[in-house]
């Protein structure tokens, strides 16, 4: 919601800039969505390999899970 308000804000202070980004945002986000989905993916990495190292001692700690 504030994203857009501050949107409509440089609607009014100059129309064709905020025009501009409105065409431009989609393009923006395309070309970051591989960046994203990669580091979505090295955080399920780290988050897996700190399980699998983590696992002998909830093993040897004995609660259950």
């Amino acid at each position: 919601m504030a994203g857009f308000l501050l949107w409509l804000l440089l609607l009014v202070f100059c129309w064709p800039l905020a025009l501009l980004a409105l065409v431009l945002y989609p393009i923006v986000w395309l070309i970051l969505l591989p960046f994203r989905l990669v580091g979505i993916t090295v955080g399920a990495v780290f988050a897996f390999l700190h399980a699998l190292l983590m696992l002998p001692a909830r093993v040897l700690r004995g609660h259950p899970a």
